[in-house]
């Protein structure tokens, strides 16, 4: 049979090749392209690292070249400030520790912390727990902020201030900069809307604010930029009041009902150096918004007004059971976690290389708070609780071995808690001690309160012959909690005592609080300022709208001396009425303070700039180091 190559054949042959060769080109030219752009990437990304750099020495008013520089090289504008009153001023915000000198630096980047248990919501001034908080922190920001490294209260969004000798007005001015991220201005009517009309009104669930603002009598608009808060007297507080509340836009939050804000779980805008990624933009948009069980992602705001974050994203996912959450730290599913106690002992002892691609923190700092279990001095349900007692209290403590209870449920880090004052600091008294481990003592105090076994079926009844039985409520998710209830359960029932557990999911424990709906509740307190105001979880007032003295504790002596203190302005002074304090709250046992702990936390090492401060970490002073960035 014979071939024939016909003209049909030529055509389909040059067809081909033709098309062929387009193909060849057309990859010749994508590789071209996209070599081209690799290196127009490099170089952007070095261009902006440069830019970055030179936003940061303009933002913080460092001099570039003559006649370059922030407004501070020329005369100071006074006009806003009062007459013949010293004047403290403020450059913008700025790092505390420079990330651009540090090697590697680089920009962009996503940050995961992973957190312990689900917040139940993200709103300023309703949201009350740890987690909530630190989300919080790096959306807000208030006139002023304590100095990381020093903690001396600093400027924020003020450029200066005045304090009145006699200690009944604080005039501050805004900087001229500061925007919210979207873009609107920060102005004094914000500052007297969000402490007039959004903390003290009453039909905003803003309690804990509201309770440290009992002596705040006015918030006077000067002008757009300056604000003056008047006090009733003068006290210690009234500088945390008036700089360190977190500043809301009013044009943003008045768009909602109370009960809307109420209700909203994520509902935050501020001027800090992140925004959440999701946000209503008004009430007909309530359902774009973050809710529990999702991520919470925060992405840098581009309309900061001083130093950017370095980081593109923070994101924060809640991982409940502390393995589950070490081995998704271990996968890289997070940048940074909080290793219960025993996993910190374990790993640094267990893995010689860890530390190689993990920062291993512990150290002390300001937010070190306490645990504690609370007991309901006040009614439950309309019945009073066994805990009504003081000798009853006293004895719960004493059947606690407490530094048994650090070493096996926490691995030994950590001293026993004797009470609500920072053991370092000058305001606790080293004469008051923890309550001894002491069985004895605790059966003569049960027995003087009426409890006994009067029937020899092992278990204490009052004298109607009621058993001595009481709910312990605990966070679930995690090993710690487990087993400190197991150890409570065990301790109480060698004294007759009956303890049911009662084990609740984190985001329930606002409710179970402002209902007071609980026997005996484990939880932990931690500090925001170098020296809080006591009033918010101990005084008296602090019963009444669902505040946070929850345990409805009541005590006319520790009433008078946290008034007494507050209105104390030496501090010298001021820390001796503090020991008195502490010496009440120790005899009446409120709470059985159980331990106080540094701060533990591993941290992925692909991360710069990581540095351990007195006020905690500085995540916004992150950066991704550029060898571990994707694709360089």
């Amino acid at each position: 049979m014979q071939n024939r190559f016909g003209i049909k054949d030529f055509l389909f042959l040059v067809v081909l090749l033709a098309t062929l060769g387009s193909v060849w080109l057309s990859m010749v030219q994508k590789t071209r392209m996209e070599l081209a752009q690799a290196d127009m990437k490099a170089k952007l990304d070095g261009i902006e690292q440069q830019l970055a750099q030179l936003g940061r020495k303009v933002e913080s008013g460092v001099a570039l070249a003559p006649g370059v520089g922030a407004a501070a090289a020329g005369a100071a504008d006074d006009s806003w400030a009062r007459p013949g009153v010293r004047i403290e001023r403020w450059s913008a915000p700025r790092a505390a520790t420079d990330p651009t000198k540090v090697p590697g630096f680089a920009i962009g980047g996503e940050f995961t912390e992973l957190f312990e248990a689900q917040p139940a919501k993200l709103v300023p001034y309703i949201s009350s727990d740890v987690y909530s908080t630190r989300v919080l922190d790096r959306v807000c920001e208030g006139l002023g902020s304590f100095d990381p490294k020093t903690l001396k209260m600093e400027g924020a969004l003020a450029d200066g201030w005045q304090i009145d000798p006699d200690g009944l007005w604080i005039r501050a001015h805004i900087h001229p900069r500061a925007r919210f991220s979207d873009g609107q201005p920060v102005t004094a009517e914000d500052v007297r809307w969000t402490n007039l009309d959004f903390i003290a009104n009453p039909l905003i669930e803003a309690e804990r604010a509201r309770s440290t603002q009992d002596n705040l009598k006015d918030v006077k608009v000067i002008d757009e930029r300056t604000v003056e808060f008047v006090f009733k007297e003068p006290l210690f507080t009234n500088i945390l009041v008036a700089f360190g509340n977190p500043v809301l836009p009013k044009h943003f939050f008045s768009r909602f009902e109370p009960s809307q804000i109420n209700q909203a779980t994520g509902l935050i805008m501020g001027s800090g150096q992140f925004r959440i990624e999701r946000l209503p933009s008004g009430p007909e948009d309530l359902s774009n918004q973050w809710t529990p069980g999702q991520d919470v992602v925060l992405v840098r705001n581009e309309q900061y007004w001083a130093e950017k974050p370095s980081l593109d994203r923070l994101r924060f996912r809640t991982v409940k059971d502390d393995l589950a959450r070490l081995v998704a730290y271990r996968n890289g599913e997070g940048s940074m976690m909080l290793p219960t106690a025993p996993q910190f002992n374990k790993v640094l002892r267990d893995e010689p290389d860890f530390e190689k691609t993990s920062y291993a923190l512990k150290w002390t700092n300001m937010r070190c708070g306490y645990s504690f279990i609370a007991w309901q001095c006040g009614p439950r349900n309309g019945k009073p609780t066994p805990f009504a007692d003081k000798r009853v209290r006293r004895a719960m403590t004493h059947l606690l071995d407490r530094e048994r209870m650090i070493r096996d449920v926490w691995d030994g880090i950590g001293i026993v808690a004797k009470g609500p004052v920072n053991p370092e600091s000058p305001g606790s008294d080293p004469v008051v001690q923890p309550l001894a481990f002491d069985p004895e003592k605790a059966k003569a105090l049960l027995a003087e309160a009426g409890w006994q076994d009067r029937n020899g079926d092992g278990v204490l009844e009052d004298g109607k012959g009621d058993p001595f039985e009481f709910e312990y409520t605990y966070a679930t998710g995690g090993e710690i909690s487990e087993r400190l209830a197991r150890f409570v359960k065990d301790s109480y029932a060698k004294a007759g005592i009956v303890v049911k557990t009662r084990p609740l999911d984190w985001s329930r424990y606002q409710e179970i609080l402002k209902l007071r709906d609980f026997d005996a509740i484990t939880m932990g307190w931690g500090a925001n300022a170098p020296e809080s105001d006591p009033r918010q979880i101990w005084h008296s007032e602090s019963i009444k709208e669902g505040g946070d003295n929850f345990t409805q504790w009541s005590n006319k002596d520790c009433d008078a001396l946290i008034e007494k203190g507050r209105r104390t302005m030496d501090e010298a002074e001021r820390m001796q009425v503090w020991r008195q304090f502490e010496a009440v709250i120790a005899e009446d046992q409120p709470y059985t303070f159980v331990r106080v702990a540094p701060w533990l936390r591993f941290v992925k090492r692909d991360f710069g700039n990581v540095n351990t401060y007195k006020t905690g970490l500085q995540p916004e002073e992150f950066f991704r180091i550029m060898s571990a960035n994707p694709g360089t």
